[in-house]
Protein backbone atom coordinates (compact mmCIF):
# COMPACT_ATOMS: atom_id res chain seq x y z
CA UNK A 1 0.00 0.00 0.00
CA UNK A 2 0.88 3.41 -0.85
CA UNK A 3 -0.15 5.30 2.47
CA UNK A 4 -2.81 4.32 5.12
CA UNK A 5 -5.51 6.03 4.50
CA UNK A 6 -8.66 4.52 4.35
CA UNK A 7 -9.50 6.30 0.96
CA UNK A 8 -9.13 3.71 -1.43
CA UNK A 9 -11.22 4.87 -4.98
CA UNK A 10 -12.68 7.93 -5.16
CA UNK A 11 -14.15 9.07 -8.67
CA UNK A 12 -16.80 10.99 -9.96
CA UNK A 13 -16.60 10.73 -14.03
CA UNK A 14 -18.35 10.73 -16.94
CA UNK A 15 -17.60 7.79 -19.85
CA UNK A 16 -18.75 7.06 -23.43
CA UNK A 17 -18.93 3.34 -24.98
CA UNK A 18 -20.71 3.53 -28.46
CA UNK A 19 -23.41 5.73 -27.86
CA UNK A 20 -23.75 5.16 -24.53
CA UNK A 21 -23.12 7.50 -22.10
CA UNK A 22 -22.27 6.27 -18.05
CA UNK A 23 -22.18 9.57 -15.47
CA UNK A 24 -21.30 8.56 -12.17
CA UNK A 25 -19.56 9.04 -9.14
CA UNK A 26 -18.89 6.54 -6.75
CA UNK A 27 -16.02 5.58 -3.65
CA UNK A 28 -14.73 2.82 -1.68
CA UNK A 29 -12.40 2.92 1.53
CA UNK A 30 -10.19 -0.07 3.14
CA UNK A 31 -11.99 -3.22 3.70
CA UNK A 32 -14.93 -2.49 2.17
CA UNK A 33 -17.14 -4.39 -0.37
CA UNK A 34 -18.95 -2.24 -2.06
CA UNK A 35 -22.13 -4.25 -4.18
CA UNK A 36 -22.66 -2.04 -7.53
CA UNK A 37 -26.01 -2.72 -8.59
CA UNK A 38 -28.87 -1.49 -11.38
CA UNK A 39 -30.61 -2.71 -13.94
CA UNK A 40 -29.30 -4.42 -17.51
CA UNK A 41 -27.69 -2.24 -19.74
CA UNK A 42 -27.42 0.69 -16.99
CA UNK A 43 -23.24 0.42 -17.04
CA UNK A 44 -22.55 -1.60 -14.37
CA UNK A 45 -19.81 -3.17 -16.82
CA UNK A 46 -18.99 0.61 -18.06
CA UNK A 47 -18.21 1.27 -14.66
CA UNK A 48 -15.85 -1.72 -14.00
CA UNK A 49 -13.83 -1.01 -16.90
CA UNK A 50 -13.29 2.69 -16.75
CA UNK A 51 -11.96 1.76 -13.55
CA UNK A 52 -9.27 -0.62 -14.79
CA UNK A 53 -8.51 2.09 -17.83
CA UNK A 54 -10.15 0.03 -20.48
CA UNK A 55 -12.18 2.67 -20.86
CA UNK A 56 -11.57 6.69 -20.73
CA UNK A 57 -13.15 9.04 -18.79
CA UNK A 58 -14.68 12.04 -21.03
CA UNK A 59 -14.89 14.28 -17.93
CA UNK A 60 -14.46 14.05 -14.26
CA UNK A 61 -11.29 12.42 -12.86
CA UNK A 62 -10.52 8.65 -10.58
CA UNK A 63 -8.02 8.25 -7.96
CA UNK A 64 -6.97 4.88 -6.73
CA UNK A 65 -5.16 4.79 -3.36
CA UNK A 66 -4.67 8.60 -3.74
CA UNK A 67 -2.84 7.74 -7.25
CA UNK A 68 -5.06 9.88 -10.30
CA UNK A 69 -5.26 6.95 -12.56
CA UNK A 70 -7.42 9.38 -14.76
CA UNK A 71 -8.27 12.91 -14.83
CA UNK A 72 -9.57 14.84 -17.52
CA UNK A 73 -9.12 18.11 -17.74
CA UNK A 74 -5.16 17.47 -16.80
CA UNK A 75 -4.97 14.89 -19.96
CA UNK A 76 -4.21 12.00 -17.78
CA UNK A 77 -4.53 8.80 -18.07
CA UNK A 78 -2.32 5.53 -16.67
CA UNK A 79 -2.37 2.17 -18.67
CA UNK A 80 -4.44 -0.20 -16.81
CA UNK A 81 -0.73 -2.48 -16.36
CA UNK A 82 0.31 0.65 -14.18
CA UNK A 83 -2.77 1.02 -11.88
CA UNK A 84 -2.19 -0.92 -9.40
CA UNK A 85 -5.63 -2.68 -9.63
CA UNK A 86 -7.37 -6.56 -9.46
CA UNK A 87 -9.55 -7.30 -12.14
CA UNK A 88 -11.92 -10.31 -12.59
CA UNK A 89 -14.33 -10.55 -15.54
CA UNK A 90 -17.27 -12.78 -16.06
CA UNK A 91 -15.33 -14.89 -18.36
CA UNK A 92 -11.97 -15.01 -16.13
CA UNK A 93 -9.95 -14.60 -19.16
CA UNK A 94 -7.21 -17.01 -17.86
CA UNK A 95 -4.05 -17.49 -20.33
CA UNK A 96 -4.97 -20.57 -22.27
CA UNK A 97 -1.50 -21.50 -22.95
CA UNK A 98 -0.31 -21.32 -19.24
CA UNK A 99 -0.64 -23.20 -16.30
CA UNK A 100 -2.44 -22.20 -12.86
CA UNK A 101 0.41 -22.11 -11.53
CA UNK A 102 1.76 -19.89 -14.25
CA UNK A 103 -1.64 -17.46 -14.37
CA UNK A 104 -1.21 -16.78 -10.93
CA UNK A 105 2.07 -16.09 -10.94
CA UNK A 106 2.17 -13.91 -14.11
CA UNK A 107 1.51 -10.46 -12.53
CA UNK A 108 4.61 -11.02 -10.22
CA UNK A 109 7.03 -12.16 -12.74
CA UNK A 110 5.80 -9.26 -15.45
CA UNK A 111 6.94 -7.16 -12.08
CA UNK A 112 10.10 -9.23 -12.46
CA UNK A 113 10.25 -10.96 -9.51
CA UNK A 114 12.44 -13.93 -9.52
CA UNK A 115 10.73 -16.72 -11.26
CA UNK A 116 11.73 -19.12 -7.83
CA UNK A 117 9.71 -16.44 -5.62
CA UNK A 118 7.17 -15.63 -7.49
CA UNK A 119 6.14 -19.40 -7.77
CA UNK A 120 6.00 -19.79 -3.81
CA UNK A 121 3.86 -16.89 -3.19
CA UNK A 122 1.17 -18.25 -6.13
CA UNK A 123 1.01 -21.33 -4.73
CA UNK A 124 0.59 -20.05 -0.94
CA UNK A 125 -2.62 -18.16 -2.73
CA UNK A 126 -3.83 -21.37 -4.66
CA UNK A 127 -3.46 -22.51 -1.06
CA UNK A 128 -5.37 -20.11 0.29
CA UNK A 129 -8.30 -21.17 -2.07
CA UNK A 130 -8.15 -24.64 -1.36
CA UNK A 131 -6.83 -25.13 -5.25
CA UNK A 132 -3.07 -26.11 -4.76
CA UNK A 133 -3.22 -29.75 -6.00
CA UNK A 134 -4.46 -27.71 -9.50
CA UNK A 135 -1.30 -25.59 -10.03
CA UNK A 136 -0.17 -28.02 -12.91
CA UNK A 137 -3.98 -28.17 -14.84
CA UNK A 138 -4.75 -25.83 -17.32
CA UNK A 139 -7.49 -23.59 -18.13
CA UNK A 140 -9.03 -26.22 -20.11
CA UNK A 141 -8.63 -28.60 -17.31
CA UNK A 142 -10.84 -26.06 -15.09
CA UNK A 143 -14.37 -26.63 -13.89
CA UNK A 144 -16.08 -22.90 -13.41
CA UNK A 145 -15.66 -22.67 -9.86
CA UNK A 146 -11.80 -23.72 -10.53
CA UNK A 147 -11.62 -21.23 -13.20
CA UNK A 148 -13.16 -18.84 -10.79
CA UNK A 149 -10.93 -19.14 -7.89
CA UNK A 150 -7.38 -19.28 -9.92
CA UNK A 151 -9.15 -15.67 -11.73
CA UNK A 152 -9.26 -14.23 -7.91
CA UNK A 153 -5.90 -15.79 -7.34
CA UNK A 154 -4.21 -14.04 -10.19
CA UNK A 155 -6.14 -10.26 -9.32
CA UNK A 156 -4.91 -10.45 -5.36
CA UNK A 157 -1.29 -12.10 -5.70
CA UNK A 158 0.33 -8.71 -6.35
CA UNK A 159 -1.96 -7.22 -2.92
CA UNK A 160 -3.77 -4.48 -5.00
CA UNK A 161 -5.12 -1.54 -3.24
CA UNK A 162 -8.40 -1.78 -4.77
CA UNK A 163 -10.06 -5.19 -6.29
CA UNK A 164 -13.14 -4.95 -9.22
CA UNK A 165 -15.46 -7.65 -9.39
CA UNK A 166 -17.76 -8.01 -12.69
CA UNK A 167 -20.34 -10.36 -12.08
CA UNK A 168 -17.67 -13.02 -10.53
CA UNK A 169 -19.97 -15.64 -10.02
CA UNK A 170 -22.52 -14.96 -13.07
CA UNK A 171 -20.85 -17.76 -15.56
CA UNK A 172 -21.20 -20.54 -12.33
CA UNK A 173 -24.19 -22.80 -11.64
CA UNK A 174 -25.76 -22.45 -9.19
CA UNK A 175 -24.81 -25.60 -7.28
CA UNK A 176 -21.81 -24.11 -6.75
CA UNK A 177 -22.46 -20.50 -6.30
CA UNK A 178 -22.52 -20.92 -2.74
CA UNK A 179 -19.17 -22.31 -2.02
CA UNK A 180 -17.42 -19.76 -4.37
CA UNK A 181 -18.96 -16.74 -2.45
CA UNK A 182 -17.90 -18.54 0.71
CA UNK A 183 -14.45 -18.75 -0.65
CA UNK A 184 -13.91 -14.77 -1.49
CA UNK A 185 -15.46 -13.56 1.51
CA UNK A 186 -12.09 -16.09 3.18
CA UNK A 187 -9.82 -14.64 0.61
CA UNK A 188 -11.18 -10.89 1.78
CA UNK A 189 -10.89 -11.37 4.88
CA UNK A 190 -7.12 -10.91 4.83
CA UNK A 191 -7.75 -8.42 2.51
CA UNK A 192 -6.52 -5.01 3.04
CA UNK A 193 -7.69 -3.23 0.55
CA UNK A 194 -11.44 -2.33 -1.22
CA UNK A 195 -13.52 -4.47 -3.45
CA UNK A 196 -15.75 -3.47 -5.72
CA UNK A 197 -18.57 -5.81 -6.76
CA UNK A 198 -20.67 -5.41 -9.43
CA UNK A 199 -24.13 -8.21 -9.55
CA UNK A 200 -27.62 -8.37 -10.24
CA UNK A 201 -28.49 -11.19 -7.55
CA UNK A 202 -29.03 -10.81 -3.94
CA UNK A 203 -26.97 -13.16 -2.42
CA UNK A 204 -23.99 -11.87 -4.27
CA UNK A 205 -24.75 -8.57 -2.58
CA UNK A 206 -25.38 -9.40 0.81
CA UNK A 207 -21.36 -10.37 1.21
CA UNK A 208 -21.15 -6.68 0.70
CA UNK A 209 -21.22 -4.14 3.60
CA UNK A 210 -22.36 -1.09 1.35
CA UNK A 211 -24.50 -0.88 -2.20
CA UNK A 212 -24.20 1.32 -4.88
CA UNK A 213 -26.83 1.94 -7.18
CA UNK A 214 -26.79 2.51 -10.77
CA UNK A 215 -29.66 4.88 -12.43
Amino acid sequence: MSNTSTNVLRAEFTSEVGTFRLATSIHADRHEIVAVRGPNGIGKSTLINTIAGLVAVTSGYITVDNVTVDQYTERRFVPPQHRNIGVVFQDYLLFAHMSVLQNVAFGLRARRTPRADAAIMARELLDTFGIADLAERMPGQLSGGQAQRVALARALVLRPPLLLLDEPFAALDTSVRAEARRSLVSALQSFQGACVLVTHDDDDAAIATRTHHLS
